[in-house]
């Protein structure tokens, strides 16, 4: 009954609110009498309203931007606070009470739609173990891999496995959780389990969605999480309204309102979820924004992308040298993409981006929420799939990762661009590549990254359409400094005698043909 409680302390507001629409569709009606909390309510929807200050404008002038640019950046401004209050208000109950001690319990389905093909029982409990010991505070005290032929049924298991775990468990001192290895529990059976056990239950989608939670720095991760919880606020609302309509107490009226408790409660999730979505499709602006000031500066932009603890923010790192990124040896410690510069062997500049890892039988739900964060992949010049060699799983891992990209309908050209590279090859004794196209590195150690950055530029150079091209310059013309900024030089042999220069550069073609105009009169 804790969402049931928890959405329930919502009504107080919910009545006032009513009461002030009331009040204001009323002639008599006077702002001095609108309670100070339905304000407070309504400061989120009104915010993005409010009239910009001159330091606002200055600042805003300063970066550059047009008016229109201006208005699209204030869009997406939101406060901290709102965003906490929806951070805040729907946390599911339990999955983030203090400390646990986690059984997990594996079905292994042996056979039908339903196994895995590519990977084990125990690797699965494996991955299974590592999303627990991610958290802080939770440990697993035991755990058992069972068959089963019916996942689908309510306690997923047959009588005799069932009863024989139920037993285990009861007898296993102190769980206080059990984390079943699946994709997602319906109420019914999520209720029928703690039921049967006596103890909170969880899946992988709560479990992931809880790290999530732990890992979100930044308003964007906030907001997506929080709509990535709604459904399951949705769910058991309705599973513990169904109990309460038992005990005949779920369909009284809620102050005159003609709106049963529960339709209130819907509607405040509805509304909530409206709230969060309209938050996030302006900071989608937003991003578009800087996507646009990107490319208008011709700044080519790499995804780095893989499985979840493949080593991506180490790699980006030692191809930065940015010393602001701490890798951490955790699964999702990545959870907001970021962007860090760095440069390839003929001194062009390209974007890096840091994306979310992926992971096995991610709830569709959780992907939806953080489309707007993978739409930056979308909008990549080039893409790197960073694989953990050295993991048992790495194969199952590789055609995860490529399931998830190709449901991200990523366009064929980047498809076909992508550099795979086979990380942490430290790891692995006398490691030799079994695929021809791959390229071996370490990026703790950093070896191997003088041929990866090499097969960027390449790759950069092909799919952007810039060209290498060798100009004469006059030395005592802008020419030189204007390739300096425009384009990439790579070499300049200087003629003193003439005061001229060969230049080697990449240049975009619309840089280009700006060169030409300018000093060539072509």
């Amino acid at each position: 009954m804790a969402t049931l409680r928890r959405i329930h302390s919502w009504l107080p507001q919910l009545l006032r609110t009513q009461a002030c629409r009331r009040a204001a569709a009323a002639p008599t009606c006077r702002l001095h009498r609108t309670p100070a909390s339905v304000l407070r309510g309504r400061e989120f929807s009104l915010s993005a309203c409010r009239p910009k200050s001159t330091k606002d404008l200055n600042s805003a002038r300063q970066r550059g931007l047009t008016e229109e640019e201006e208005e699209e950046e204030d869009e997406g401004f939101i406060e901290d606070s709102e965003v906490e209050e929806l951070f805040q208000l729907q946390v599911p109950a339990g999955i983030g009470e203090g400390q646990h001690r986690v059984f997990i319990v594996h079905p292994d389905v042996k056979w039908g739609s339903r196994k895995q093909h590519l990977t084990s029982a125990e690797l699965m409990m494996a991955e299974a173990v590592g999303l627990v010991n991610t958290l802080d505070n939770w440990r697993v005290v035991d755990t058992i891999i069972l068959s089963t032929k019916t996942p689908e049924k309510k306690r997923i298991f047959g009588k005799g496995n069932f009863q024989s775990l139920t037993e285990k468990i009861r007898q296993t001192p102190g769980v206080s959780a059990v984390f079943v290895n699946v994709d997602h529990l319906s109420p019914v059976s999520e209720k029928e389990l703690e039921e049967a056990w006596g103890v909170k239950v969880f899946d992988r989608y709560s479990v992931v969605l809880h790290i999530f939670r732990c890992n979100a720095r930044t308003k964007e991760a906030k907001l997506q999480i929080s709509l990535a919880e709604i459904p399951l606020l949705r769910s058991r609302l309705k599973n513990e309204m169904a109990n309460l309509d038992q005990q005949g107490g779920g369909s009284r009226y809620i102050g005159g309102s003609g709106e049963t408790l529960f339709e209130i409660q819907q509607r405040l999730l509805k509304e909530r979820e409206m709230k969060i979505r309209s938050a996030l499709e302006k900071l989608r602006r937003k991003r578009h924004l800087l996507r646009s000031q990107r490319k208008h500066k011709e700044i080519p932009v790499v995804s780095v992308l893989g499985y979840t603890n493949c080593g991506k923010t180490t790699l980006i790192k030692a191809l930065t040298g940015d010393s602001c990124l701490q890798p951490r040896n955790q699964l999702f410690a990545t959870l907001d993409v970021t962007v860090h510069a760095g440069q390839l062997p003929s001194h062009m500049t390209v974007l890096y981006v840091d994306t979310i890892g992926f992971l096995s039988q991610l709830p569709h739900q959780l992907i939806d929420s953080f489309s707007a964060t993978l739409e930056d992949i979308k909008h990549s010049d080039l893409l790197l799939h960073v694989r953990d060699i050295s993991h048992p799983e790495t194969v199952n891992q590789k055609v995860n990762v490529l399931n998830v990209l190709k449901n991200l309908q990523i366009p064929d050209r980047l498809m076909n661009s992508m550099i795979e590279i086979h990380n942490k090859i430290d790891l692995v004794d006398n490691y030799e590549s079994a695929e021809l196209n791959a390229l071996p590195i370490s990026a703790l150690e950093e070896r191997g990254l003088g041929e990866l950055k090499k097969a960027v530029e390449e790759q950069i150079v092909n799919c952007t359409g810039k060209h290498i091209l060798d100009l004469q310059v006059d030395l005592s013309t802008p020419q030189l400094s204007w390739l300096y900024k425009e384009a990439t030089v790579q070499d300049v042999q200087v003629n003193a005698d003439e005061g001229s220069a060969v230049v080697k550069v990449i240049i975009s073609t619309a840089a280009y043909g700006r060169y030409r105009k300018l000093f060539t009169g072509g």
